[in-house]
Formats: structure tokens, sequence, C-alpha cells
């Protein structure tokens, strides 16, 4: 891996349809962001949390991320999941994810492409994902530069209060 926004994790495959509910359980929504990230994937992966390491890597299929609006994309970048590529996202979840800083790709071909317990590697330099196991190197699809500063810099909060725009005890809420 070279360059400055190059990423690298052990595969978790998850398949089409993947819903906000599974992600971030609904009894804990009214919870703290730190409790939240506890719940990630409890009810349909409850090995997830355990055996998961700071940096793994979510390959998914189609419409990732159907459903609510709640914050799973939050509780994702909280639990320590490095990246998530997707078939296809579910538009309001790709929003979900700039807003709270979590990088979240389209990539069609990826959920062919790895098996689970492969390793990924992702550049966003030159938008391309990596087998390691096979060497395949697959299209990442470019988000524009507008949202991927966004997603980058940690979210919208986060980015607004580098640009002076809000108080630095506003952005610390998400």
């Amino acid at each position: 891996m070279s360059g400055s926004n190059a990423l690298g994790g052990k595969v978790w495959k998850f398949g089409d349809n993947i819903n906000t509910d599974l992600m971030l359980p609904g009894p804990w929504l009214y919870r703290s962001a730190e409790e939240q990230a506890k719940a990630v994937f409890i009810n349909n992966r409850p090995e997830f949390l355990r055996e998961m390491q700071p940096g793994d890597v979510i390959i998914g299929g189609f419409n990732y991320g159907m459903g609510s609006s709640r914050p799973a994309a939050r509780s994702l970048r909280n639990a320590g999941v490095g990246f998530l590529l997707a078939e296809a996202l579910n538009g309001l979840f790709l929003r979900n994810c700039v807003n709270f800083g979590f990088r979240a790709f389209e990539c069609p071909g990826v959920s062919t492409a790895f098996d689970e317990g492969d390793r990924a590697e992702l550049s966003i330099d030159d938008w391309t994902a990596t087998n390691t196991r096979t060497g395949q190197t697959l299209a990442v699809t470019p988000i524009p530069s507008m949202l991927l500063e966004m997603m980058l810099g940690g979210g919208v909060l986060p980015m607004l209060e580098a640009k002076g725009l809000i108080a630095r005890h506003q952005a610390q809420a998400g």
C-alpha cells in the first residue's frame, strides 16, 4: 500500500440489503455513541465485535445500508471498521457515511472478488481495491471531491469546525 489514502484489513462479508437495523439495533438508539459502537451487528453476527480488529473491512452486496437514517455509519466507524466496500450503497446510508466520516464506497464486483478472511487494500489516491490473496484489483467508484473531503475529514461537523464555521464544543456531540 502506498499513498496517504491507502488502508487495508481483514474482510468480513455481508450480503445484499443489509439494513441499518442490523448494524445498529433499535434498543441502542438512545444510548451514547460509545455504547452504540458496542452493539454493531450484535443480533445477526454476535462474533463480529469479539473477533474484529481495528481496521478490518466490510465487503457488502447490493443496497447495503438500506432502512432508516439511524447513525449506523458512526457506529461502524467508532467500532473500528477501517472501511466498507459494497456493490451498491443505499443513498441515505452513503450520506450518513459522509456526515460521520466513515469510509464507504461502491466497488462493482467486490462481493465475488473477496472471501471472508481475505485481506482488502483500498487506495483512494487511485480509486482501487485489491485482494492481497488473489492479487485481483477492482475499480472503486469515486465520489465527488467535496463529499470525500468531508468523509476523510471526520465528517461534516469536524469539517465545519476546522473551517471555523461552528464552535468546537458543538462538533464534539457527534
